[in-house]
């Protein structure tokens, strides 16, 4: 592909869905907001458990 349609396209798929989130267009904004802090607590929950699991493994050697 062209270096500089894959450019465009690139910037076409960032920028259509920030404006849609900056505009609320079909409730896209709260949909994402809502998936964005779900998946930064199962985030946090993951980083918690690998280092959990990361000190019982330095525990056991």
């Amino acid at each position: 592909m062209n270096k500089f349609a894959e450019i465009l396209f690139g910037l076409i798929l960032l920028v259509v869905p920030i404006y849609a989130w900056i505009v609320d267009f079909w409730g896209v904004g709260s949909a994402a907001t809502a998936f964005f802090k779900g998946g930064l607590v199962w985030l946090l929950i993951l980083i918690g458990a690998l280092f959990l699991l990361l000190g019982i493994s330095d525990l056991k050697g």
